[in-house]
């Protein structure tokens, strides 16, 4: 019996080679970034011969070193690229709780309703998240200029809720639907409210649900660029667009280096961040897949 669930040698051989393969090929534009991030700009984009971006030629002549600061400097200090990272913390922080807090109550009440309504809800909830994200924002936009707060942060907010809103109400209706309405039986029966039995009893069991959906709407206003270069103003951007402002245009010319620093310094925090909450999110991935 043993050896019939023994693994192939050729087997295991074949797929830690694909697995390594896909980590290099998934891992080598990043890394070329934070590479290329130290160095000037005629090393990063060198034509005549691409080693230069690995020994730092020009960055040598240019600053006396293989390596230089000057992308960070530029995009933090001169450009106040730490502005945007302030109005990016904001809009996430207020996206998440507030997309967990109607996603939590909406979810725990549809999948504890009997009644028919609950279908056709979520149907329309996912038929909002199919929408193309401009569809919203160009609905916002005549209000939020009739009422003069187009640029603020509180109307990217806003939209980037109501885009957010049906995925979390979907994921937590199916983690909720995973917990056996006994529990909140239960509870009631001890003397609980409803809200106290799911305040004290559900949520502390679907926790992990919680945690792996809110990374997701972290994720969704994190990176969202379509939105929040519509709905705000250049002194009220967030990351990613002050990132795509570095670039410049066909009338303004850029300065591409503050641009890979600043890819660099918005994309580490993800890192941290998946490194930290890994197991919560495959415990609320898997809770979320298997029934029971």
């Amino acid at each position: 019996m043993a050896a019939t669930h023994r693994r192939s040698p050729l087997l295991v051989t074949v797929s830690t080679a694909l697995v390594l393969l896909w980590v290099v090929i998934a891992a080598f534009p990043f890394l070329w970034t934070l590479w290329g991030s130290f160095k000037v700009q005629a090393d990063f984009f060198s034509l005549a011969d691409w080693r230069n971006a690995l020994r730092g030629t020009f960055t040598m002549a240019q600053t006396g070193s293989a390596f230089t600061g000057q992308g960070y400097e530029g995009a933090w200090v001169q450009e106040e690229f730490w502005r945007a990272a302030m109005n990016t913390m904001i809009v996430v922080v207020c996206v998440v709780i507030i997309s967990l807090t109607f996603g939590t109550l909406g979810g725990y009440a549809l999948a504890r309703s009997g009644f028919r309504y609950t279908f056709w809800l979520l149907m329309i909830a996912l038929v909002f998240r199919a929408m193309p994200h401009i569809t919203l924002v160009s609905g916002y936009l005549l209000p939020f200029f009739q009422w003069n707060v187009w640029g603020h942060l509180p109307t990217a907010i806003i939209v980037l809720v109501a885009i957010n809103q049906p995925f979390t109400l979907w994921m937590l209706h199916s983690f909720f639907l995973n917990i056996p309405k006994d529990l909140d039986e239960s509870a009631m029966v001890d003397g609980c409210t409803r809200f106290q039995a799911f305040r004290h009893v559900i949520v502390p069991v679907m926790w992990p649900g919680v945690i792996t959906t809110g990374l997701f709407s972290f994720l969704l206003a994190y990176n969202d660029f379509a939105v929040t270069a519509m709905l705000l103003s250049q002194q009220n951007q967030t990351m990613i667009p002050k990132i795509a402002s570095f670039l410049g245009s066909t009338q303004v010319e850029g300065n591409v280096m503050f641009a890979v620093a600043a890819v660099i310094s918005a994309t580490a925090p993800l890192f941290v961040l998946i490194l930290f909450f890994q197991r919560q999110i495959v415990s609320g991935l898997t809770a979320g897949a298997v029934k029971g």
